[in-house]
């Protein structure tokens, strides 16, 4: 279609001699063509100045949208002045074809600032290369094969979402990469850089009788009013990772290399991206943009009552800035968790959050309509005159050919339809930054709990006066939540702990005034579970997790736990390389461990849904990590030599029976096949590879870093034990397993099972461990020595570790580990691949080793021992005591084990653990 064909309204000309004039100038086009150029000419005296000056090239032109193209083709071929004459020119013909395609509704708004952008790409590149090829030419640049001299200028603002106004600035920061020279040129490259930057500006701002191109602005670079208009990567990333502020980070979602050197310019972003993308969910961020809307307010006195008249619609209140500073500030709180959420523009930026569930659907959609009818305002705003302001004018005359630019003849029924829309942007924007404070007061205290509050100013994460400035305003309903749960004193006491543990504030109090919902849960928490409690305080990330969409989803399993690890390490490994990658696992796993401990203490899983999820856990984790450490590793000595190596899971891992508090058994075999070493640049023998490999994949798993620790590891059931080599050979594992191991290590090897591997070859390794596990089992488990071995391995555990009161459950006589013990025996005697107690137990009955009464009633108290010892070791990593866990711990275990109190609990227990005891002592010889 053509352009004139595509013509769907047109502004009113508000001075009628104007309109006819320029409509004068094309008697041979169209009616609805002449009437727009007529509506506009008579609406803005800027662009019946450039209807006149390009009447001749107007007509042909307008049929052709790639504008920015055609009028800038072959610009590079231009000395500097000829090229600043020819970019005026272009400016005008963009300008006055984007203005007519705007007005006549032939564009649509995102058209219409893509055009005005990519032309400000155009002009910046243009300029840059022409201005550095000329200190190419005067000898004044060190040699280099970098493009453009490794010069590169990143859109900012608005030009880098693709968003310019009409009459827009544009801003930019110039960088060059200064390990384009080498590192006696880089002071010299530097020196001609910033002329050549300096002379862009000029080319671009300075205005002469063909006008101007762009004004340009250079203020965005860092520390703009010391550092000169260029400046290194090095440099610009050592400012941000030191000093860089969050409206720096707002200001780079919307950055975009877009002239010169662009690979260059698009590595310097991927370098940016951890300081933009926080890898926690950034809640401050919210406190930081609304303190920056009030000084830009104050900073141009545009608070007080809203009235259209002189309003800035860019800044003032219900203004585009009020749209683009909610859209940015949810982007910078999530987006360094979620990529989608790292969009350029506005709309599309509101589209995201929407999609993810971070904003209404519905406010999302209202707010886009907002900014594209603000949007079209500041245009005809600054069309009028070519006047970079955004405020409407002050006079009725003014606000009449603003509302005729808009198509309307009716200017005060423009003006209340548009006073509306501004105080709704207000409203829905304003919920968001300054939710109204909280006028209830303070519920009552006994002195105590006011004792333990006085005490809290002088914790770590109220130290600072923006910690004690948020917290302020959610004490009140913290308290007031507080004491409405069971049992408020020990909310509070607990609460006390919690935030005495926190090193530092901002974020999670931010959080918490964000999210009310999260105080509900910390209350909980506090309440009724002290070492969940704990953990939250080492570790409050992770309740970033709790507003994520998938923290109530189904389960997993661990194939998907795994496959999403994998991403996470990944992507860390790509980004930051392999410290990263173990923070980043620590981060990911410190969620999920988290997840599981919430949904224990809410009832939403069971005893046995809890163990086979921390179990699914520590196998992605391991699982996941291998294969990263042993890459990691093969870079300094190369691939694993020969089939590889496998790491079995003992004991509860084995079993799938994990809990809060459980470590790692581990145990890695390895097949040399017959390689004597490994072929890398540092290589090893075969030997001290797989045992340096393992201990790298233990510091992997249990070392400390900046984000805790993932597991605790032991690998004292390896052969031999504390004496045996970190990891055996496969050659060696059957000959110790087969002729010198001794029982208990055999009851040990019926939990093995394998939950990593890494070579070329380990899966087939795997599958063969499992065959040789089953052949020592089949062949030792019909040695007489079985039961005498496990009555001296009783005896020994009794005497080592007695019951540490009448609710540990795991200790002693009749008690989880003696039931464990017998099941295992079970399995090995019958030569049976059940892992499990319960399933080993029912191999035992199986095999005629147990009638059906002692294993169900081994089974019973075991299932009932569980419950009581996983929800044990969520509330607290000490010896259970009842009198000591507090009443809403209490209630919990009494859920847990639907009791009606806790003497039940204890009179059940002891009873169960009798007729265990009776049973394990009547099938294991004295």
């Amino acid at each position: 279609m053509s352009f004139c064909d595509r013509i769907t309204r047109h502004p009113l000309p508000v001075d009628p001699a104007r309109a006819q004039d320029a409509a004068a100038l094309f008697p041979d086009a169209p009616a609805r063509l002449r009437d727009l150029i007529a509506g506009v000419a008579g609406s803005s005296p800027y662009l019946a100045g450039l209807i006149r000056q390009e009447a001749d090239w107007l007509p042909a032109a307008l049929d052709h949208d790639d504008v920015v193209a055609r009028e800038t083709a072959g610009f590079q071929d231009l000395s500097p002045d000829d090229l600043g004459v020819a970019l005026r020119r272009a400016k005008r013909r963009v300008a006055l074809q984007a203005a007519l395609a705007d007005l006549g509704g032939v564009w649509p708004l995102a058209q219409v600032t893509q055009a005005l952008s990519d032309l400000a790409d155009r002009a910046v590149d243009l300029a840059l290369r022409a201005h550095v090829a000329t200190e190419v030419r005067r000898g004044k640049l060190p040699d280099t094969d970098a493009d453009a001299g490794g010069i590169f200028a990143l859109a900012m603002g608005k030009g880098g979402a693709g968003e310019l106004n009409y009459s827009s600035d544009i801003d930019l920061i110039v960088l060059f990469d200064e390990t384009a020279y080498a590192e006696v040129d880089q002071m010299e490259a530097r020196a001609a850089l910033i002329r050549a930057t300096r002379r862009m500006t000029a080319t671009l701002s300075d205005v002469t009788e063909h006008g101007y191109v762009f004004r340009t602005d250079l203020r965005l670079r860092p520390d703009a009013s010391v550092t000169p208009v260029c400046i290194s990567t090095a440099a610009a990333l050592a400012y941000y990772e030191a000093e860089g502020r969050t409206w720096e980070r707002a200001a780079f979602i919307k950055a975009r290399a877009a002239a010169g050197n662009i690979a260059a310019g698009e590595r310097f972003l991927r370098e940016l991206r951890p300081f933009v993308w926080r890898k926690h969910l950034d809640f401050a961020a919210i406190q930081d943009a609304h303190d920056m809307r009030l000084r830009i307010r104050d900073h141009k006195s545009l608070g007080g009552r809203l009235e259209v008249p002189g309003h800035n619609i860019k800044l003032g209140q219900g203004g585009i800035r009020e749209i683009e500073f909610f859209t940015q500030t949810r982007q910078l709180i999530a987006g360094g968790r979620d990529p989608d959420l790292r969009v350029r523009d506005t709309v599309g930026g509101l589209a995201a959050l929407a999609e993810k569930g971070w904003i209404p659907a519905d406010v999302a959609q209202e707010l886009t309509d907002h900014y594209r009818q603000h949007r079209d305002i500041e245009h005809r705003i600054q069309m009028v005159n070519d006047a970079q302001t955004h405020s409407l004018p002050k006079d009725d005359h003014g606000l009449r050919v603003v509302a005729a630019l808009m198509g309307s003849d009716d200017p005060e029924a423009w003006q209340a339809a548009l006073k509306t829309r501004l105080a709704r942007v207000h409203e829905l924007t304003e919920e968001f930054f300054a939710p109204d404070e909280v006028k209830a007061k303070r519920p009552d205290l006994s002195p105590e709990s006011q004792a333990i509050i006085d005490r809290w100013q002088g914790y770590p994460a109220l130290r600072s006066d923006r910690a004690l400035q948020i917290f302020r305003r959610i004490e009140v309903p913290l308290l007031d939540r507080m004491s409405r749960a069971s049992h408020p004193a020990e909310a509070l006491a607990r609460f006390d702990s919690f935030l005495a543990g926190l090193p530092a504030g901002v974020q999670l109090f931010s959080l918490f005034e964000a999210n009310p919902q999260l105080i509900d849960l910390i209350v909980d928490i506090c309440g009724t579970a002290p070492a969940l409690a704990a953990y939250l305080a080492q570790h409050p990330a992770v309740l970033d997790a709790v507003l994520g969409g998938s923290f109530f989803a189904p389960w997993p399993k661990e194939a998907g736990l795994r496959a999403e690890l994998e991403q996470v390490l990944r992507n860390a490994v790509t980004t930051g390389g392999y410290e990263a990658a173990l923070d980043a696992a620590r981060r990911w796993a410190h969620e999920w461990h988290f997840r599981i401990g919430v949904h224990h203490l809410r009832g939403l899983i069971d005893a046995d849904e809890v163990a086979g999820q921390y179990a699914d856990l520590a196998g992605a984790c391991v699982s996941a990590l291998f294969p990263v450490t042993a890459d990691e590793f093969a870079r300094k000595h190369g691939p694993a030599p020969g089939r590889g190596g496998v790491v079995l899971g003992m004991g509860s891992l084995g079993a799938r029976m994990l809990n809060a508090g459980s470590d790692l058994d581990l145990i890695v075999i390895y097949d040399a096949d017959g390689v004597d070493a490994s072929d890398g640049p540092r290589p090893l023998a075969a030997r001290p590879y797989y045992a340096r490999l393992t201990q790298a994949m233990v510091t992997a798993l249990s070392a400390p870093t900046a984000e805790g620790r993932l597991y605790e590891v032991d690998m004292r059931l390896r052969p031999s034990g504390r004496q045996g080599p970190v990891a055996t050979s496969v050659q060696s594992f059957e000959a110790y397993q087969i002729s010198e191991a001794w029982t208990w290590e055999h009851l040990a090897l019926t939990r093995a099972r394998v939950v990593a591997w890494t070579g070329t070859d380990a899966p087939a390794l795997a599958d063969q461990l499992e065959v040789l596990r089953m052949q020592v089992l089949r062949q030792r488990g019909t040695d007489p020595r079985v039961m005498p071995d496990l009555a001296q391995m009783r005896a020994r555990l009794f005497a080592a570790k007695p019951e540490a009161g009448p609710w540990d459950v795991r200790n002693g006589p009749g008690r989880l580990q003696d039931i464990d013990l017998l099941a295992q025996a079970c399995a090995l005697r019958a030569g049976d691949p059940a892992r499990g107690t319960l399933a080993q137990l029912r191999a035992g009955k199986r095999n005629k080793l147990l009638d059906p009464s002692e294993a169900e009633t081994l089974s019973s108290a075991w299932r009932v021992f569980w419950r009581l010892h996983a929800a044990g070791r969520l509330l607290t990593d000490r010896p259970l005591d009842s009198a000591e866990i507090g009443r809403g711990a209490q209630e919990f275990l009494l859920r847990e084990l639907d009791a009606p109190d806790c003497d039940t609990i204890t009179d059940r227990i002891r009873d169960l653990v009798a007729r265990a005891r009776a049973l394990i002592d009547a099938q294991v010889p004295k």
